[in-house]
């Protein structure tokens, strides 16, 4: 697929299907929008993931490249990082960002349709992904974390916390509004443990930072699993 397809959205309302221009200068533009505070968040929260030397690790919706960095730092020779992306902008900046360390690999693929990468991981990080869809894809992309994960696996999710917007002092209200897309609205109200634990999803973990409104999320896969259908 190539550069103009991609400018076309699938999900017109989302915020996370970038124009090449954005992709292209993503990691800039974070830490801009966070007051210079992205960099130090994503490294506080990838290290409080426990990531262990022979992890096998799934990034979904892995963007540039900068969480896998941040993740191969606690990485022995034998772990590893797949990254997985749709956008060929990602897909360019994570392979130059990556193409001297083996163990980091990227695969562009949809992540809200039903994959196979023909093998599961210890741990998936979806990073500021899942906020940026309806509800029903949600659904879809869950479905493929607990596919591809092996049995006792953890899932991290590092996104919004659950929070009523009219409690947000104005200034981080209107910022909120204005990058953000209808579907987030939508899921800073939702219970995301309970959505988990019909995926069997159990043992939740969570660290909470900027003033508790984001959040990383972590959970076991049940070792004997019935996956919801």
């Amino acid at each position: 697929m190539n550069e103009s397809a991609m400018s076309e959205k699938i999900y017109k309302e989302s915020g996370i299907e970038l124009s090449p221009f954005i992709a292209s200068h993503y990691d800039s533009l974070m830490n801009t929008l966070s007051f210079g505070r992205y960099d130090g968040f994503i490294r506080k929260a990838i290290q409080d993931m426990g990531i262990q030397e022979e992890d096998e690790i799934l990034d979904m919706g892995c963007g540039t490249g900068k969480n896998a960095a941040i993740m191969a730092h606690f990485l022995g020779k034998t772990g590893s990082v797949t990254g997985v992306d749709l956008s060929p902008v990602m897909e360019k900046q994570f392979r130059e960002k990556h193409q001297a360390d083996s163990r980091i690999d990227f695969s562009r693929q949809r992540i809200d349709i039903p994959f196979d990468l023909g093998k599961r991981f210890d741990k998936i990080l979806l990073s500021f992904v899942i906020h940026g869809f309806p509800q029903e894809v949600r659904e879809k992309i869950l479905q493929n974390a607990q596919k591809h994960l092996k049995p006792g696996g953890q899932l991290f999710i590092l996104d919004y916390a659950e929070f009523e917007m009219a409690s947000m002092p104005w200034h981080h209200r209107f910022i909120f509004k204005k990058v953000e897309c209808v579907y987030a609205f939508d899921f800073i109200e939702k219970d995301l443990k309970s959505m988990l634990g019909a995926y069997s999803f159990h043992e939740f973990n969570e660290n909470l930072y900027f003033r508790k409104y984001a959040r990383l999320l972590s959970a076991k896969k049940e070792k004997n699993t019935n996956p919801k259908k």
